[in-house]
């Protein structure tokens, strides 16, 4: 049993067809939406998604993911379309690995074969700007990589000069793995320099107040970051837009505090990479007010909140003083019938515009809740930002007046002060 789902040809860039399992955990709904985040994930790679491949199992198959029959309609459709490589929606075991690229390799073919947690990664490698950042992705890609040792890893030796050569009697595969190790051991000892040094810059700030955007990937958090610290910050329709926790100084009523945002939360996100990034997130448990940022336009934005706040769970973050910020009202897909018999100005139009209506219609929900706060925005349209603002301000002033009793906010003496001001 299975579908196959088509999308548009285009052989400019690297082709893929996807894969993944519907089982008494995953039901057919939740897969296809799997399958498209999976196909978001191939895009924000730069890979062409052709065809996606479902099949109805009790559990993955044990040795090629999916049963024989299948994983033959997958390969015959990936060598008649001459597809780059293949790209399984949960990860693979080694042997699952070997196993399928046996069945591809019976017909005469190589081809890439890649998880979802490996694809991942390729995009954190991608995206990483800082000297941390890209050590944290090499050591996860590297974790990742070493219990799936096998010819791929020859061309190590030819980066590390003399290191790791062959001994005598020594098995080519035995010598990749110490490389491997070597490595792994290098860029821990790497990291832990660099987490010293950020450290020490996080225990300097320690007496300001540090409120944190968190939320799903590509809800809109660096935009919004663009908006409160009226900062350039680096946005893109895509998943895993920003890598590097980037943090901004910002001055409010003359109260000044730090703004991060961080990485984006993803399902199945790679253990690998959250151990990686633990200084990164470091910004997040060491954060005195978290932002959890929501796209409430996304059909499954109920789902996200729990992905996220699970994680954050796992942090040792969950309990934070949190405000539920749902952005991407303007695109809240709402029909017209919500707004029949709404109020209307001398003029005949509507009192509210299309935008606070909505608003007014997400309050009246059972989204309006004190626990945690809920603000409605846009980020992209500037709307109900002062709201946020506000709330936000609430939560800062507590915080900030604990840490100083006695302080004179800078507006008693010379106005409020709302401009960004660079670190």
């Amino acid at each position: 049993m299975g579908e196959e789902k088509g999308y548009s040809t285009d052989k400019e860039q690297e082709t893929a067809v996807l894969v993944a399992v519907t089982t008494q955990k995953q039901n057919a709904q939740q897969t296809a939406e799997y399958l498209a985040e999976l196909a978001f994930l191939a895009s924000t790679s730069g890979v062409l998604t052709l065809q996606s491949f479902t099949q109805k199992l009790a559990k993955p198959d044990n040795r090629t993911y999916v049963g024989k029959g299948k994983l033959d309609d997958v390969i015959r459709y990936v060598i008649d379309k001459d597809v780059d490589m293949i790209i399984f929606d949960d990860d693979l075991s080694p042997s699952q690995v070997r196993n399928i690229e046996y069945e591809i390799s019976l017909c005469g073919r190589e081809m890439k074969v890649l998880d979802r947690s490996l694809l991942i990664l390729n995009i954190f490698a991608q995206r990483a700007k800082t000297v941390q950042a890209k050590t944290q992705v090499e050591l996860a890609q590297y974790q990742y990589m070493l219990p799936r040792l096998t010819r791929m890893w020859s061309h190590l030796s030819k980066q590390r000069g003399g290191v790791g050569m062959r001994g005598p009697g020594e098995k080519e595969l035995e010598t990749d793995r110490r490389i491997a190790n070597d490595r792994i051991a290098f860029l821990k000892e790497k990291l832990e320099a660099i987490d010293r040094q950020t450290f020490t810059q996080r225990k300097n700030r320690d007496r300001m107040v540090r409120v944190s955007l968190v939320g799903y990937t590509n809800v809109g958090k660096s935009t919004l970051m663009q908006k409160l610290a009226k900062a350039e910050v680096f946005a893109e329709n895509k998943l895993f837009a920003t890598v590097d926790s980037t943090v901004r100084k910002v001055s409010w009523e003359g109260i000044p505090f730090l703004l991060t945002d961080t990485v984006g939360f993803i399902r199945k996100l790679p253990t690998l990479l959250i151990e990686s990034f633990k200084s990164t997130l470091d910004e997040v448990r060491e954060a005195d007010i978290l932002l959890h940022v929501v796209d409430i336009s996304h059909p499954n934005f109920e789902e996200q909140i729990e992905i996220v706040q699970g994680i954050l769970n796992e942090m040792g973050a969950g309990d934070k003083p949190t405000i539920l910020v749902f952005n991407k009202i303007d695109l809240f897909p709402v029909e017209d019938v919500f707004f029949e018999g709404a109020a209307l100005n001398e003029d005949g139009e509507p009192e509210l515009s299309k935008m606070d209506r909505v608003t007014q219609f997400l309050k009246q929900t059972h989204w309006q809740t004190n626990q945690p706060k809920t603000v409605f925005i846009s980020a992209e349209q500037k709307s109900n930002l002062n709201e946020l603002r506000e709330t936000v301000m609430n939560l800062i002033k507590d915080k900030h007046y604990q840490i100083f009793p006695n302080w004179l906010s800078g507006n008693h003496l010379m106005g409020h002060s709302d401009e960004y001001v660079p670190e």
